[in-house]
């Protein structure tokens, strides 16, 4: 037995190659092929869309927009223009879940900051007290870098609007205050297309991971296009 086994030693050691090459090229062959949806209001959770656009099942897109940041600059959609980009909603007093999320995009910008096709954006749902020495203070606290990360502030009413309008991230608050918004700890995906590509869970870091993954896919899948 062991003479024969060495007489066809080196047969046998090319078709155990030849196997695994096969096994690996049908594994190739038969896995599907990385995708990411894209999202429309009639896909996400009601609660977190506007009545007005929940039907809207497909040509969904992140409108224009003027915020102001934490340096004072009016932040507009040409800010980001072509770029891939993460959205959320916070406000600065947060004592809950603002604090890892903030944390978990800080640990994502340092994973970002040197790649020139993606940016983050963070909106404050309390736009009255966040003014901009509060954005700016918060700011430097955290670490954000201006060119990278812009935390926004403006008029109530535009970013409640851009929240369950756009977005489709945020939960309405008190029904007897008007544009009263409930942020939620979705970090929001946007591509170069301004649309919704994917939620994630901004206080899980394993989540924000899988995003940084979806970043990257949306980099590679734009050098295709």
């Amino acid at each position: 037995m062991f003479t024969f086994l060495r007489k066809f030693k080196t047969l046998l050691i090319v078709l155990f190659v030849l196997s695994i090459v096969i096994i690996c090229l049908f594994y190739f062959a038969l896995k599907p092929a990385k995708s990411l949806t894209i999202f429309t209001p009639s896909m996400v959770n009601p609660e977190l869309v506007d009545s007005t656009v929940q039907y809207i099942a497909n040509k969904h897109f992140i409108p224009d927009f003027a915020f102001t940041n934490q340096n004072g600059k009016i932040i507009t959609q040409k800010d980001y223009q072509d770029k891939i980009y993460v959205a959320d909603f916070f406000f600065t007093t947060c004592g809950s879940i603002c604090p890892i999320m903030t944390d978990n995009m800080v640990w994502l910008q340092e994973q970002i900051k040197n790649n020139p096709k993606v940016m983050l954006l963070s909106h404050s749902v309390t736009p009255d007290i966040d003014n901009v020495t509060v954005l700016k203070k918060y700011a430097l606290k955290k670490g954000v870098i201006d060119s990278k990360w812009n935390l926004v502030t403006g008029n109530k009413k535009d970013i409640y609007f851009i929240a369950r309008k756009s977005y489709l991230a945020v939960k309405t608050g008190n029904p007897s205050e008007i544009y009263d918004m409930v942020h939620t700890e979705n970090f929001v995906l946007i591509d170069q297309k301004k649309r919704v590509r994917g939620f994630y869970d901004g206080t899980k870091r394993k989540e924000v991971e899988k995003l940084l993954e979806d970043i990257l896919f949306l980099c590679e899948s734009n050098k295709k296009d």
